[in-house]
């Protein structure tokens, strides 16, 4: 029997920063064009209207990430193994499973979101216009129905297609606020390009995943029944919910504050907060691509038999250069936050550039987060990050309406700052702890 290489993590951040520089690309030149999209629709809006046209979008990916069940964790992880079998029979019947369950999810999630959009719409403050609208745009939660392909890219090595269709929706809402421009733009026309983006994002990644296996399988038959995959998966049910609710919990926190606010202050500060949020995107954005980026290589190290304490040594080197890169971007923000939000729309959404600051040091924060909770998930642990995201997301949660309540939109940028914070030390705290000596302490990869 030939023995196994051993193997190192010395290129391991070089890696992971090969595939961020290729999801960065998409992201820089989505990132542009969505200031575009952007000014054109804070300046026609206004804060009120741009403030409904955010919670409508917003409720409904906050409705599909809490009953969506994404598969891209279970697919790399288990799809690792499956290549370093060279067994591709196996590697299909979980991307069969993973797809049947995530969409079969996403369908349950279109149902919701339509059912509770006319309920809930009213008190955030939606107008007849928004809710008369909730219907069709619940099918907008398909754009989160796409991290099975998002997987098999990631597994593949093809973070290039991940990086163009990070240009996907941007583009399409440029060229849906350009249109509005010329025939006349309102809030329902604005409603009708964000649906169209959405939908585009769904088609484009279920699009790029099929190309990719049609290429790379070629001779397998890529439709048929996922059986087996459960059993010759080693508990892959376990690690799948474990996972899910990590993501969940993980993007409940950002989704549920402009709700939050608008539940709260009304749909006008949730406007205002919105473009202070989306300022400091470029930040959230990249926290979760560089965690994106990682896992697939700490998955593959894993797989291969690396030594656990190699995977946190990727992750310091990965956090630190993260870290480096966002340090001047946030000194940027706490001096000219007031004119960038009055440069982007106007006098009346100047008041973002005092929350700012606050939401670009909690996103600085975060960069911890993503790497760390996809360390954990890699050394077969994601109850750990799961555990740290209900403590964090969920148990401070009831902090944001009563800080609102008593020192309005300021309260909601402390808010972040303290949840952000405790977040990363709780996931650096089980990283570390995890992660001491030659192997992970625990051979489970579902163990909570």
């Amino acid at each position: 029997m030939s023995k196994r290489a051993p193997v190192h993590s010395d290129g391991i951040v070089g890696r992971i920063y090969g595939n961020l520089g290729k999801l960065l690309g998409g992201k820089a030149v989505g990132g542009l064009i969505s200031l575009g999209y952007m000014v054109i629709a804070l300046r026609t809006l206004g804060p009120r209207d741009y403030g409904v046209l955010i919670l409508v979008h917003t409720f409904a990916m906050t409705v599909g990430g809490v009953i969506e069940f994404p598969g891209w964790h279970a697919v790399v992880r288990y799809g690792a193994q499956a290549i370093e079998a060279n067994d591709i029979p196996r590697l299909l019947r979980l991307l069969r499973l993973t797809a049947v369950i995530e969409t079969s999810g996403g369908l349950l999630a279109i149902i919701v979101a339509a059912l509770l959009a006319p309920v809930i719409g009213p008190r955030l403050g939606w107008s007849q216009t928004a809710i008369a609208f909730s219907l069709p745009y619940s099918f907008a939660v398909l754009a989160t129905i796409r991290s099975t392909p998002s997987g098999y890219l990631q597994l593949a090595g093809r973070f290039d297609l991940l990086g163009v269709h990070n240009m996907v929706a941007p583009i399409v809402r440029l060229v849906g606020a350009l249109l509005l421009v010329v025939v006349g733009a309102n809030l329902l026309g604005f409603l009708i390009v964000w649906l169209a983006a959405a939908l585009a994002e769904w088609i484009t990644m279920w699009g790029f995943g099929l190309w990719v296996a049609q290429s790379r399988l070629k001779g397998e038959r890529l439709w048929g029944s996922p059986k087996g995959a459960l059993s010759e998966n080693e508990s892959i049910r376990g690690f799948m919910i474990a996972a899910n609710a990590d993501i969940t919990l993980s993007d409940l926190a950002p989704r549920i504050a402009p709700l939050a606010v608008g539940w709260v202050l009304g749909p006008a500060a949730a406007g205002i907060y919105a473009v202070a949020q989306r300022a400091s995107s470029v930040i959230v954005q990249s926290a979760g691509i560089l965690g994106q980026a990682a896992y697939a290589e700490l998955a593959r190290l894993v797989a291969a038999g690396a030594p656990a304490n190699a995977v946190r040594r990727a992750v310091i080197r990965s956090v630190k250069i993260a870290l480096l890169v966002a340090f001047p971007l946030l000194v940027l923000i706490f001096f000219f936050g007031r004119p960038l939000a009055r440069l982007l729309g106007g006098a009346s959404f100047e008041s973002a550039g005092d929350i700012m600051p606050w939401l670009f040091l909690s996103r600085t924060i975060l960069l911890v987060a993503p790497p760390a909770s996809a360390a954990l998930v890699a050394l077969g642990r994601p109850g750990l990050s799961v555990r740290a995201n209900v403590i964090c997301s969920i148990g401070l949660l009831p902090l944001l309406p009563v800080m609102m309540t008593s020192y309005g939109l300021a309260a909601a940028g402390a808010y972040a700052v303290f949840q952000g914070a405790a977040t990363a030390t709780l996931l650096s705290w089980f990283l570390w702890s995890e992660s001491e000596g030659d192997r992970p302490k625990h051979a489970s990869p579902v163990e909570p």
